[in-house]
C-alpha cells in the first residue's frame, strides 16, 4: 500500500522539476501554482510527517490558539512557540502600517476571523466574545444537529477583505469546509492560496488533521479524511538542498491518537487532552530559515 506522505514528497519534487523562480515579497522562490493532496484520519490516524520531525506541540499550541480567538504572539511565546515572532516585530508591525499596535499585536487575524469575524479590532487585549460572527461556533451548532450536520454550507473563511490591511500577516490558509458522510463520518477540506512547501505546508497539514479530529470528538463524530488544496506552492529557494534530502527518505507509519476529554466549550481543549496510542516515529530533524 503506497504512503500517503509520498503525496508531499512528491509534491517537493514537482516543484522541483516543473517549478519556475520567481521574485516575492521575502524571497526567490520556486513555484507552482494548484496542487492537492487527501490524507486518511481514520483510526485515529493523525498525519505527522515522518521523513522529518515535525514539531507537533508547537504546531498544536498555535492551533488552540486560533480555536480560542487569540491575537496575542505573547500567549504564544508563554507556551515557547515563536512561529510568529517575525510578523510581531516592531519593524514587520510598521513596515505594514500598523504602527499603532504593540510588539506581537498581530491584529484580526485566523483566531479573530474563525470566532469574531469582522467584529471592529481594536487590540488583542480586548474580549471581543460575543461580536462578529463566530464562524467555529456555528459549524460545530451544526455538526451537533443531525438535521443539520450533512449541509453543504459547513464553511469557514479565514479571508475577510474588510481587515486584511489591519493584519500583520494576510490569511495563507484562507477557507475551510467541512463535510459529514452517513451521518457519522467528519471530513475538511482546507483551500490554501500560498503554502510554504518546506515549513509551513508540513504544519497545516498537522493542524487541519487535529483540527478535524477534535470537532470530529467534540460533536460526536468520526473523523474521517483531511483534504488539502494549494494555490501557489512554493519551494524558498534556500531550502532546496534541505528538501532534496528529505525526499531520498522513506516514510514510517503515521502516529495514532485520539482525545481523552470531552469538554462543553470548544475553547477548553488542550495539550493534555491527547493520548497518544502508537507513538511519533520520525526521521531526524531537517532545519530551514523561516521567511517572515
Amino acid at each position: 500500500m503506497v504512503h500517503s506522505e509520498n503525496q508531499y514528497l512528491d509534491l517537493i519534487r514537482h516543484i522541483l522539476d516543473n517549478g519556475t523562480f520567481e521574485e516575492g515579497r521575502n524571497g526567490r522562490t520556486k513555484s507552482v501554482f494548484g496542487y492537492s493532496m487527501r490524507f486518511s484520519l481514520k483510526d485515529n490516524t493523525i498525519p505527522l510527517l515522518t521523513t522529518k520531525k515535525v514539531a507537533w506541540k508547537t504546531c498544536f499550541h498555535e492551533l488552540v490558539w486560533f480555536i480560542r480567538g487569540e491575537t496575542d504572539n505573547n500567549l504564544l511565546n508563554e507556551k515557547n512557540v515563536h512561529i510568529w515572532d517575525g510578523n510581531g516585530s516592531r519593524e514587520f508591525l510598521d513596515s505594514r502600517g500598523l504602527t499603532n499596535n504593540e510588539v506581537n499585536d498581530l491584529g484580526p487575524v485566523y483566531g479573530h476571523q474563525w470566532r469574531n469575524f469582522n467584529a471592529p479590532y481594536t487590540n488583542s487585549h480586548e474580549n471581543y466574545r460575543g461580536k462578529g460572527v463566530d464562524q467555529l461556533q456555528n459549524i460545530i451548532n451544526l455538526l451537533k444537529d443531525p438535521k443539520e450536520r450533512t449541509s453543504r454550507r459547513l464553511v469557514l473563511s479565514a479571508w475577510n477583505p474588510c481587515q486584511l490591511e489591519d493584519m500583520a500577516l494576510p490569511p495563507c490558509h484562507v477557507l475551510m469546509q467541512f463535510n459529514v458522510r452517513e451521518n457519522k463520518y467528519l471530513s475538511c477540506s482546507l483551500y490554501q492560496r500560498s503554502g510554504d512547501v518546506g515549513l509551513g505546508v508540513p504544519f497545516n497539514i498537522a493542524s487541519y488533521s487535529f483540527l478535524t479530529h477534535i470537532i470530529a470528538h467534540h460533536c460526536g463524530l468520526v473523523a474521517d479524511e483531511f483534504v488539502h488544496f494549494i494555490g501557489n506552492a512554493h519551494i524558498y529557494e534556500d531550502h532546496i538542498e534541505t528538501l532534496q534530502l528529505q525526499i531520498q527518505r522513506d516514510p514510517l507509519p503515521f502516529p495514532k491518537m485520539k482525545f481523552t476529554n470531552v469538554h462543553s466549550d470548544i475553547d477548553d481543549y488542550d495539550i493534555n487532552d491527547i493520548e497518544w496510542i502508537e507513538k511519533y516515529k520520525h526521521h531526524d530533524t531537517l532545519k530551514m530559515k523561516m521567511s517572515a
